[in-house]
């Protein structure tokens, strides 16, 4: 009958004994219609004894023995064979049978039971009766709760993939016109609707995570397939449309836009766009992203002449009906179909996925005549508007809708239908390379089947023509985040299924037709003269076309790259009215602003292209000079321009050759753009972009370093030319590297010291020393040098730089001039009474020791200066200290005598020094006293002992220090304890 049974054994495995599992399977016009099995696993698909059981069957029908329905076979025996088969039956499984059967017999004998009132008895494997509804078994729980899984898992794990194979899984059910694929979509559908996160995502305001977004797309996509199927039921589509309402109406439903009302609605609706096209955003209806399925809906497939189109490959014009004007065929008799393009591609995927691929390719072909024709008569429009647009040098007439990143992906969906009829299926195509990627598919020319005279056309050249001219569409960008970022998402997709074509001959030809149509199509191409502001930019595309076209045709190549640079949202003229500078974005008032979020990615791929060009262009003088104008006059960015100033010098620098002079100017010539961009706007990579410029001016040669010293004052800081420039240009390594001779390391010395002296002037502060250090090896520049921070001493610089420049002095054998330059540091500092851990302690003793070692004159006019100064007496008793130990002058200036004495504290200059520290010491103490704690006593009993040594280096100290000691016990006798231990040591 209808029921297949077995058994089947899984062999034993390393860890797993071996396994024997009862399979049971039911079945009905060639549909498995339910399934059940011992090894209880829970899946979506068949478990492989499942599979295993009807594969045997299928391909060993012999070995299966059939036989008739059981209740056949029963209505054979005779009332004692019955008794015996059901005793026999309930031995055989007594403990599973034994209950039921006494259930069921108790049943049969009572005669008003329920059993008695139903004629016969049921068969399990005598089969459905024919108004039985039969499909495919599809475990419906499990499907749940598979979905729910995945979805809880936020597209972790793996979970998205899961996902997206049971989308894939859908669409092979279509395919095998299995009615199963609606259910299993529709069950889908009610988990993804029944997401917590929805209602989060919703009240928070916040848009679907990106991973999201794209599950819940396909999810649209594929009910748009569904209900476009050709040969559905009028019930079935009316019953899928009240479930595609009734889920569209929750106001959970994400939008087809992937916001929630607007992302920042106020933002958004504050910033109406200029263009026309932009209704205000709240009139708009709402659009789910099960509306188009809504409005699919709607479509038939009962036009005869779509019904003609698809159904034969000859299908023509009468040949006297070709002169006219004609709406449903071209001039060579080939039908058209004039639907809205993404409408006509959603039923071109309808058939393709319902498994009519001979139909879709059919209606493919007409599509793309259509596409064709137009193409030709916009060519013809823009003819004689051509003047005009010129002149305004703008246009407004663009495609509103976007063919690329569009919710039905038409081009996309063509490109597909018209590759897989090319494909060489190979023998082992399904076998994946060692890298876990699937090898790239390889095409073959297939001839387009068609009535008209042989065109020479095939399937694969219609396919890379229907990709070009959907990507080179003049677009607007859409509105909102989401939408844009799927149109480069989907541009991204098409080119990396344009790079699995081998471009042949035939290719090629098509290529550069299409590209010269594009480069002439005015305001309908992205690539015409013309294009509207907010046009979607055209840089990934023509970096794709650039590279395809560059080894057939390095004109057109150049042309079209070169047209595609500009990024016209960005080239808005100040309000001012200075048209010679093209603004950067952010400078424009921003009311007049569309929002565009992938700005950034945009911008980095107009650098890309550039790039792409420039490295094509080496060794090209008039090639590179045409792509850096196109680079100065359309990228605003300095860090992109940087990027691509870095990008020229590696390429024309190789490790293993020469350098390419033509691109390592042109790498010099975008480096120091980028250092007038920058000079006075803060970036924070500004330290390596200067030290980059060196280096490439290097690489460039004497010539361009003189350059660069020269102007410094449009490129650099005065910091950067002294401290990076010209210290890295002087330096050993750079004059190795250029292997220069003596005049010309002259004249680079020259330039280093002149750029110097400016730098010093202008910003003595911070560039004094540099300037001192670069002009070393000249008397009159380092003299110079030397009279500029003199100069600039006494107002704008501080005492950290004046003591640097000083000890700096010392050491290049010049202690007068330090000296000098440290006593003036001395006017500028104030040490307080308990900073005696403070950074310039150092330098005050640096600075005391010198004037010590230079003479008795210069110690004493240093001190004075420190006695103003310095009020902490732990430091102006370390500098009494260090004065006392040696006599002064040790320095042996010449011409100076030396006593070789030791200098006494009773007389001057020391005797000023002692008095200040002693005052220091008697202050500090009272300062420490008046908010003292226990804990700090110890501590300040030695501070006391350290007092008393200086006290004691008067002649009268001791006395002073009793007097000292005798009046604190006076005045803070409250303080019992610490009086006590002052008492124990003192006295």
């Amino acid at each position: 009958g209808f029921h297949l049974s077995g058994t089947v054994t899984e062999p034993a495995t390393a860890t797993e004994p071996e396994m024997t599992y009862k399979v049971a399977i039911s079945f009905d016009r060639c549909k498995i219609t339910s399934v059940t099995c011992g090894c209880g696993n829970k899946d979506i698909f068949y478990c492989a004894h499942v599979v295993a059981l009807s594969l045997y069957r299928i391909r060993k029908p012999d070995q299966v023995k059939l036989r008739l329905p059981i209740s056949e076979t029963l209505f054979q025996m005779n009332r004692d064979q019955l008794q015996k088969f059901v005793q026999y039956l309930i031995t055989a499984h007594h403990t599973e049978v034994l209950p039921t059967a006494q259930k069921l017999a108790d049943e049969i004998l009572s005669s008003n039971s329920e059993i008695n009132q139903v004629h016969g008895a049921p068969d399990p494997t005598a089969g459905a009766s024919i108004d039985d509804e039969n499909c495919w078994h599809l475990d419906e729980e499990q499907v749940r709760e598979q979905v729910k899984l995945f979805l809880s898992q936020g597209g972790y794990y793996g979970s998205g993939k899961q996902l997206n194979s049971m989308f894939a899984k859908v669409r092979e059910m279509l395919r095998m016109r299995d009615s199963n694929g609606a259910r299993m979509l529709t069950l889908i559908t009610e988990q993804f609707m029944a997401d917590p996160r929805l209602s989060l995502w919703r009240q928070q305001g916040t848009g679907i995570t990106e991973k999201c977004r794209q599950l819940w797309d396909e999810l649209g996509a594929l009910w748009v397939c569904v209900v476009l199927n050709p040969h559905c039921k009028l019930e079935e589509k009316s019953c899928w449309l009240r479930q595609l309402r009734k889920w569209g109406e929750m106001d959970v439903c994400p939008l087809e836009d992937g916001n929630y009302g607007n992302e920042l609605p106020n933002i958004t609706n504050a910033l109406t766009q200029s263009s026309s096209h932009s209704q205000d955003s709240l009139a708009r209806p709402r659009r789910t992203v099960f509306t188009r399925a809504i409005e699919g809906c709607d479509l038939h497939w009962q036009d005869s002449h779509l019904q003609r189109i698809i159904s034969s490959d000859f299908y023509v014009s009468p040949s006297y009906q070709r002169e006219g004007e004609s709406l449903l065929f071209n001039s060579q008799g080939q039908p058209l179909w004039l639907e809205h393009v993404p409408t006509a591609c959603a039923r071109v995927d309808a058939l393709r996925s319902h498994g009519y691929p001979r139909e879709a390719l059919r209606l493919t072909v007409a599509i793309i005549n259509t596409l064709r024709l137009q193409q030709q008569r916009q060519l013809e429009i823009y003819k004689h508007q051509k003047k005009e647009l010129l002149q305004r040098g703008a246009t407004t007439i663009t495609n509103l809708e976007g063919w690329v990143g569009h919710p039905l992906n038409p081009i996309g969906c063509l490109f597909l239908t018209l590759t897989e009829a090319c494909r060489l299926e190979e023998e082992n195509c399904l076998e994946i390379s060692d890298a876990g990627d699937s090898k790239p598919p390889v095409y073959q020319h297939v001839p387009i089947a068609t009535g008209s005279q042989d065109s020479g056309e095939s399937y694969l050249s219609l396919a890379l023509e229907v990709a070009l001219m959907g990507m080179g569409q003049q677009r607007v960008m859409p509105e909102g985040l989401y939408a844009q970022d799927k149109v480069c998402r989907n541009e991204e997709q098409i080119i990396a299924r344009l790079q699995d074509l081998e471009l042949d001959p035939v290719l090629v030809q098509t290529l550069r037709k299409q590209c010269i149509l594009l480069l002439e199509g005015g305001p309908f191409s992205g690539l015409g003269e013309v294009i509207h502001r907010e046009s979607v930019p055209m840089h990934t595309f023509a970096k794709y076309l650039f590279s395809a076209l560059l080894p057939h045709d390095a004109d057109l190549a150049y042309k079209l790259a070169l047209r595609a640079m500009r990024l016209p949202v960005l080239e808005t003229t100040a309000p001012s009215g200075d048209v010679t500078h093209p603004h950067h974005l952010v400078s424009v008032v921003p009311s007049r602003y569309p929002r565009w979020f992938t700005l950034g990615h945009l911008e980095s791929q107009q650098c890309e292209l550039a790039s792409t060009m420039l490295t094509a262009a080496k060794g090209d003088m008039l090639r590179l000079r045409t792509v850096l104008e196109a680079i100065q006059k359309n990228i605003h960015s300095s860090s992109l321009i940087f990027k691509l100033a870095q990008d020229a010098f590696k390429i024309a620098t190789p490790a293993d050759s020469n350098s390419d002079t033509t691109l390592l100017n042109v790498a010099l010539e975008l480096g120091l753009q980028v250092m007038r961009m920058t000079l006075s706007t803060l970036n924070w990579r500004r330290r390596e972009m200067v030290r980059w410029l060196v280096t490439c001016a290097t690489e460039v040669g004497v010539r361009a370093l003189v350059s660069i010293l020269q102007s410094w004052y449009s490129l650099f800081t005065p910091t950067e030319a002294t401290s990076i420039v010209a210290a890295t240009v002087m330096s050993h390594n750079t004059i190795l590297r250029l292997s220069l001779d003596y005049p010309q390391r002259e004249e680079l010395a020259s330039c280093a010291r002149t750029l110097a002296l400016q730098c010093a002037m202008k910003d003595p502060q911070n560039c004094a020393l540099s300037a001192l250090t670069l002009c070393e090896k000249d008397h009159i520049a380092f003299e110079t040098a030397y009279q500029i921070v003199i100069d600039a001493a006494s107002t704008g610089m501080t005492y950290t730089q004046l003591f640097t420049i000083a000890r700096y002095m010392e050491h290049r054998g010049y202690p007068l001039r330090a000296f000098k330059l440290a006593s003036l540091a001395m006017t500028h500092l104030n040490l307080a009474y308990n900073q005696d851990t403070h950074p310039a302690i150092n330098d005050v003793l640096w600075a005391c020791a010198l004037s010590h070692s230079l003479g008795k004159n210069e110690l004493a006019a240093i001190i004075p200066l420190v006695v103003k100064s310095v009020h902490c007496a732990t430091v102006l008793s370390d500098i009494l200290r260090r004065c006392t130990m040696t006599a002064p002058g040790l320095a042996g200036i010449p011409g100076r005598r030396n006593s070789g004495k030791l200098m006494s504290t009773d007389k001057a200059p020391l005797r000023q020094l002692l008095d200040a520290t002693i005052s220091a010491y008697i202050n500090t103490t009272h300062s420490r006293l008046t908010h003292i704690s226990p804990r700090h006593y110890g501590e300040f009993i030695e501070f006391l002992s350290k007092a008393r040594e200086t006290f004691l280096l008067a002649q009268d100290g001791h006395i002073q220090f009793a007097q000292f000691i005798d009046n604190l016990k006076q005045i803070y006798k409250g303080k019992k304890k610490l009086m006590l231990l002052v008492r124990e040591r003192f006295g």
